[in-house]
């Protein structure tokens, strides 16, 4: 089964305790967006950098993998590869979490260039970004799922 977020199950297990709006993507949102701040950098924190080794504590979900390798990140030229490696370095360093983009919604040169610009972003705006954008990779997860069913 796909996790639908990373490394995060307390999220599913916090909207089945809810009433179903029907809608079960608004009720995960939902669910994330009452989080707590400290919950929500969980998440984030929670994903991994794109295009960079596999953390051993914390390997890619298969999702993830399939999703990086849709965009291209597992064939990086010796280049590219360096060019994500110092952008995820940047990014860590200026916000305190990984980079998150829906990367089966764009490519490897779109992914560099959304990395370049929003490393100018205030932190606020990084954390609200990456909740979007968790939220559009969930949205794709789970049409996936409905499509398997």
């Amino acid at each position: 089964m796909t996790a639908l977020f990373e490394h995060s199950p307390w999220i599913e297990a916090r909207a089945d305790a809810r009433p179903s709006s029907g809608d079960r993507w608004a009720d995960l949102m939902a669910v994330v967006h009452d989080a707590s701040d400290e919950e929500q950098l969980a998440l984030i924190r929670a994903h991994p950098e794109l295009a960079g080794k596999a953390a051993i504590d914390r390997p890619l979900t298969d999702a993830s993998a399939a999703e990086q390798a849709s965009a291209g990140l597992d064939r990086l030229t010796r280049q590219e590869y360096a060019r994500f490696h110092t952008l995820n370095a940047a990014y860590r360093e200026r916000f305190g979490f990984p980079f998150i983009i829906c990367v089966r919604l764009t490519d490897k040169v779109g992914i560099l260039a959304a990395m370049e610009q929003r490393l100018r972003h205030a932190r606020d705006e990084e954390i609200a970004a990456a909740i979007v954008q968790i939220g559009e990779i969930v949205r794709l997860r789970l049409k996936d799922m409905e499509g398997q069913a």
